[in-house]
């Protein structure tokens, strides 16, 4: 970490989010879901969706019955777009940025009926059900896909090219993914997510669908519309260590971190907590910990950090996209998610984990982490409005 942070590079204009919508294993809404993490309550419980029976492990995080991507978007586009106040006139010429896996759809249909379900089409039919423009982007980098589509949206709204995008994700567990997982031996074997902890044995999927609305803070003045944080910063890098082991000592990671903080202009010791990736894997809990060790330098040992992954699980595409507006909520609310399913310290992972229920802060600035498989990674910086 460099010993001086350098004027802020994002843009002429302050990005701000001010709408947020989210349906995850909690049900509707961000209230429940905030409530769970702020008591580290994990969501986890056997999967009844599909059959398991053949599985080496039967968990996930996932809302009752089965719900319809495409269904549950739509409301999620809706409920943001509602809280922001936009007009329908204003939503028909708001873009929209979709981080998902792919069509659900595409699996089922024929050769000559492909083209019309590829991740394009269908983040095209999601914008034209929600009322928003033309103008759709997908993005389907994994777990990074729904932090860069925030990060593009920022950075767009932050040089005037957008007065607001609207940035949405959707992952429902399904069986062949969780196949993969399971196959993979990646999944926790004890059906808890242990971020940091000595005994942690893997990761678990979860549902997650969110959309959010970036807008640029003079557009929301005018429309008297008050924000739920300033988007402060974004850092986004690529290490290409391993297809799917992460680089031992953090750097990537570390430097996205890095290039978050001098977007906005914030020295370390104001960042007063990490939302961590977290996935509760041995090695990327370990990498992840060297980066924060690098980033933040000093300040390390003291800022808080927990992994709500431990409570919601990992919902691959929409994973960042749900991490960011947990991260918002708790800022909101003054208080910290807990780094649920700790059994005891790891000595490759110091760090000042939030364990206590219920923690306090009146921190003003708190970074949101993500990795993926390919050396990707992610950095969101989020303030106080």
């Amino acid at each position: 970490m460099t010993e001086n942070v350098p004027t802020a590079r994002r843009g002429p204009r302050s990005v701000v989010v001010t709408g947020a919508a989210v349906l995850s294993a909690l049900g509707h809404g961000v209230q429940p879901l905030l409530s769970a993490v702020l008591d580290g309550t994990p969501a986890f419980a056997p999967v009844r969706r599909f059959d398991v029976s053949g599985r080496q492990v039967a968990a996930a995080a996932t809302c009752p019955g089965s719900p319809v991507l495409a269904d549950e978007l739509e409301r999620a586009v809706d409920g943001a777009c509602a809280e922001a106040g936009l007009s329908a006139a204003q939503r028909s010429g708001t873009p929209l940025h979709l981080a998902v896996h792919g069509d659900p759809a595409l699996a089922r249909a024929t050769p000559a009926q492909r083209p019309a379900h590829g991740a394009d089409a269908f983040a095209d039919a999601v914008a034209r059900r929600a009322g928003l423009s033309g103008a759709s982007r997908a993005y389907t980098s994994a777990c990074v896909a729904s932090s860069t589509a925030v990060a593009d949206a920022a950075a767009a709204v932050a040089h005037g090219q957008a007065d607001r995008i609207v940035v949405a994700a959707g992952y429902l567990v399904e069986a062949d993914q969780f196949a993969v997982f399971d196959a993979g031996r990646a999944l926790a074997r004890d059906g808890r997510v242990r971020p940091f902890s000595t005994g942690r044995t893997g990761l678990l999927l979860g549902d997650a669908v969110v959309a959010v609305v970036v807008e640029a803070a003079p557009a929301a003045r005018a429309r008297r519309a008050r924000p739920l944080a300033v988007l402060a910063g974004w850092g986004r890098t690529g290490d290409a260590h391993h297809v799917c082991r992460p680089r031992p000592d953090g750097a990537g990671l570390a430097r996205a971190i890095t290039d978050a903080l001098h977007r906005g202009g914030v020295r370390p010791e104001r960042i007063g907590y990490v939302n961590a990736h977290g996935s509760g894997t041995p090695a990327s809990d370990t990498a992840e910990a060297a980066a924060l060790r690098s980033a933040l330098g000093d300040s390390a040992p003291t800022v808080p950090v927990s992994s709500t992954k431990s409570v919601h699980g990992q919902a691959l595409e929409a994973g960042a996209l749900l991490e960011l507006v947990v991260t918002v909520a708790a800022l909101r609310a003054g208080r910290l998610p807990v780094n649920a399913g700790f059994l005891g310290p790891d000595e490759t992972c110091p760090l000042n984990l939030v364990l206590g229920r219920a923690a306090p802060t009146a921190a003003d600035h708190a970074l949101s982490l993500t990795t993926a498989f390919g050396g990707a990674n992610t950095a969101l910086l989020v303030g106080a409005p």
